[in-house]
C-alpha cells in the first residue's frame, strides 16, 4: 500500500497545505504526458512563449546552443523546476506540475531574454503530500538558515578585505566564505536572480569575462587570483555582501520544496561529477576541493535526515550510499592541508580520475532517493 492510499483525503490536503507541496497523485503520475518541445539557441528559446494547461506537463528541451546549459521555469525570481547540464546537441525531458499562473523560462545565457510560460487554469488533480518528511525537512531548514547566517558573516569579512585592498587576506578568505553557499546550493539556487548575481561564472554571459553585468564570487575570484588586484572592486564587493543578506531575508518566508530537499544530495554530487571535476568552477583560485567537500557536506546533511525513512524502504541502497560517502570522504581527506585543501591544479590526472569515479558512484545511488521515497 502506498503512503498516499494509507492517508485520508483530509490529512493529505492538510499536509500539502502545510508544506506547500505540488506533487501529483500516483495515478496521475502513471499517465503518459505528451512533451512540449522547447529549443534553446545562442539567442534564446524557440518558441519564446508557451501556454500549457495547469497540472502535469513534460517539456522536451533541446540544446542548439554552443554551451552546456540549464533550463529553468521561474515564478518571479523563484525557480519552480529545472533541468541541469544539457549538453550542446542533446535534449532532456523535464516533467513539472504547475498551478495556473504566469511563469518565465530561462533561455541559455543570463544575458539572453527570458521566455514566457502561461499556465492556463483548469481542473487540477489533488496532490499527495508526504507528512513523514515534515520532520526531516524542518530539521534541514534549521541547517540551511545556519549556513546562510555563516555565509553572511564570512562574506562580509571577505568583501571588507577586498575593499580595504588586503589582497592576501581576501584571497585567504575567498574559499572559506563560499563553502557555506556550496553546502546549501539546491536551496540557494531557487532564487534565480540572486544565484546569478552571487555565483555565476563568466561563461554564463555573452561577453564572458568582459561582460559588465558579471558580478559575485567568481568575478572577485578572477580579480584576486588571475589579475592579482583589489582595485575597482568596491561596488562588486558591496553587491555580493548585500546579496547574501537578501538571500537570508528571503529564506525566512520560503517553504522548502520537498523535491528540492530530497533531490538535493543527487543534484549536489551530480554537478561535481559532471562539471566541477574539470576544474571549471574555481578556475582562477583552484579552490575546487573546498567546493567538493562543501557539496559532500551538504549532501550528507540531507541524506542523514532522510536515512531513517530510507532504511525502511531500501536497506541495500542505504548500505551502498554509506559506503560511497566513506570512499569519497577518504579520497578528499588525502588532499587536506590544515583547515583547507591543496590547490586543485596540484592533483594529477590519475588523482582526478579516481576522485571522479568515487563521486560518480555516489551520485548514481543518490539519484535513487526521490524514487525510493516516492517524490518523483
Amino acid at each position: 500500500m502506498t503512503l498516499a492510499s494509507s492517508l485520508t483525503r483530509q490529512s493529505i490536503v492538510a499536509a500539502a497545505a502545510l508544506l506547500g507541496l505540488h506533487v501529483t497523485a500516483a495515478a496521475a503520475a502513471d499517465k503518459p504526458v505528451p512533451p512540449v518541445a522547447v529549443t534553446v539557441t545562442d539567442k534564446g528559446c524557440v518558441p519564446a512563449s508557451l501556454t500549457v494547461p495547469a497540472g502535469r506537463t513534460a517539456f522536451r528541451i533541446k540544446n542548439d546552443s554552443r554551451r552546456a546549459l540549464e533550463w529553468e521555469i521561474l515564478q518571479g525570481v523563484t525557480v519552480v523546476a529545472e533541468r541541469e547540464n544539457i549538453l550542446p546537441g542533446f535534449a532532456q525531458t523535464l516533467t513539472a506540475t504547475l498551478a495556473a499562473g504566469d511563469y518565465q523560462m530561462t533561455c541559455g545565457l543570463l544575458s539572453n531574454p527570458k521566455g514566457t510560460l502561461t499556465v492556463a487554469a483548469g481542473t487540477q488533480e489533488a496532490g499527495a503530500a508526504f507528512p513523514n518528511l515534515a520532520k526531516p525537512i524542518a530539521a534541514y531548514r534549521v541547517y540551511v538558515l545556519s549556513e546562510v547566517d555563516a555565509l553572511v558573516t564570512a562574506t562580509a569579512a571577505f568583501t571588507e578585505a577586498v575593499k580595504a585592498g588586503k589582497l592576501d587576506e581576501a584571497r585567504r578568505l575567498y574559499a572559506p566564505a563560499r563553502v557555506h553557499y556550496e553546502r546549501i546550493e539546491p536551496i540557494a539556487e531557487l532564487f534565480n536572480d540572486l544565484d546569478g548575481s552571487i555565483d555565476a561564472r563568466a561563461d554564463d554571459f555573452e561577453k564572458k569575462e568582459q561582460d559588465p553585468t558579471w558580478t559575485g564570487f567568481h568575478r572577485l575570484e578572477k580579480a584576486l587570483f588571475a589579475d592579482k588586484t583589489t582595485g575597482g572592486l568596491d561596488e562588486i564587493a558591496d553587491k555580493l555582501a548585500a546579496d547574501t543578506v537578501e538571500l537570508r531575508k528571503r529564506l525566512d518566508e520560503l517553504e522548502l520544496p520537498v523535491k528540492n530537499v530530497v533531490g538535493g544530495p543527487a543534484e549536489l554530487i551530480e554537478e561535481v561529477a559532471s562539471k566541477k571535476i574539470s576544474g571549471e568552477e574555481d578556475r582562477y583560485s583552484h579552490a575546487d576541493l573546498w567546493d567538493f567537500q562543501a557539496n559532500i557536506d551538504g549532501a550528507q546533511q540531507i541524506y542523514g535526515l532522510l536515512k531513517p525513512l530510507l532504511v525502511a524502504q531500501n536497506g541495500k541502497l542505504v548500505s551502498r550510499i554509506d559506503g560511497n560517502f566513506t570512499k569519497v570522504d577518504a579520497t578528499l581527506a588525502k588532499y587536506k592541508v590544515g583547515d583547507g585543501f591543496k590547490s586543485y591544479d596540484a592533483l594529477t590526472a590519475p588523482d582526478k580520475n579516481a576522485l571522479k569515479r568515487s563521486i560518480t558512484a555516489l551520485a548514481e545511488d543518490l539519484s535513487k532517493l526521490r524514487g525510493t521515497l516516492g517524490v518523483d
